[in-house]
């Protein structure tokens, strides 16, 4: 119990201008949560989710201004049993009391052949997690993406994908009515986030599928790219995170060729004349 105070007490002292205040801040900028809400912490083992859990029970017992409840949900999607043995470990050291359910992930998308399945195993682990929020009575789920997530979404999506977005705060479900999913860590860095682990002392789960094993042993993937195009590109301008953060932003769509409205498309050739 004294360690788990400590690693809270950290997240409140230690770490308030790097990771709490910006995970409040995140959350009063876009209204993430709202009076008598009822969200799931969706827990992968990894350090996102697990600080992302933690600042929630922390904001839910002293300082929000609405009232919440939280349930901890945690999947096995297909670990090895060391794995599972840690994340275990992790949940009653850090005193999250979550809600354990296995689903066959692992196996379904190590049966793809082509490049990596991260695609497909991320759309699945999102639509067990709804299934089982809302089996909790819940109204949201919280994933623990953060911000490096979301400039290297916008970059990923501009080099590869030659379109531009970004990685929302929050977005409607479309498959599952009336549920929502909220980003709190939306203005955290990892940085901060892999320090806050480092001082405690914490041992996390990484990606623990067997495919990422398999293709981290030759070329990265495209994500391992961008984040090292960004370090590259930090070194020159040091601003260069919030200057990706903020295109997303700042978009003039006086200067754009076209842009997207659901199934509209409007060109800047409409009302070129």
């Amino acid at each position: 119990m004294q360690r788990c105070q400590e690693i809270e007490r950290s997240i409140i002292k230690k770490y308030r201008k790097t990771i709490w205040n910006p995970f409040i801040g995140a959350l009063k900028d876009y209204r993430m949560i709202q009076a008598n809400d009822r969200i799931a912490v969706c827990i992968s083992g990894g350090k996102d989710s697990l600080l992302l859990a933690k600042c929630l029970q922390e904001l839910q017992r002293h300082g929000s201004e609405v009232p919440f409840e939280l349930e901890y949900l945690a999947m096995d999607p297909g670990y090895r049993p060391e794995n599972r043995r840690r994340l275990e470990e992790n949940l009653r050291l850090l005193e999250l009391p979550a809600h354990f359910f296995d689903s066959p992930i692992f196996s379904v998308v190590d049966k793809q052949v082509d490049g990596t399945p991260c695609y497909l195993c991320a759309r699945m682990r999102r639509g067990y997690l709804y299934k089982y929020a809302r089996e909790l009575g819940c109204n949201k789920i919280a994933l623990g993406h953060h911000f490096d997530d979301v400039i290297e979404t916008i970059l990923m999506s501009m080099l590869y994908g030659a379109q531009m977005r970004t990685m929302m705060p929050k977005l409607h479900s479309t498959n599952f009515e009336g549920m929502e999913l909220i980003r709190p860590l939306y203005h955290v860095h990892e940085k901060d986030i892999i320090a806050w682990g480092r001082y405690n002392q914490l041992e996390f789960l990484q990606c623990a599928c067997s495919v990422t094993d398999r293709t981290r042993q030759g070329s990265g993937s495209k994500r391992d790219e961008i984040k090292a195009l960004i370090a590259h590109l930090r070194k020159v301008n040091p601003q260069i995170d919030q200057n990706i953060f903020r295109s997303a932003e700042n978009v003039n769509l006086e200067t754009i060729l076209s842009y997207h409205k659901g199934e509209h498309c409007v060109s800047f050739l409409d009302d070129y004349e």
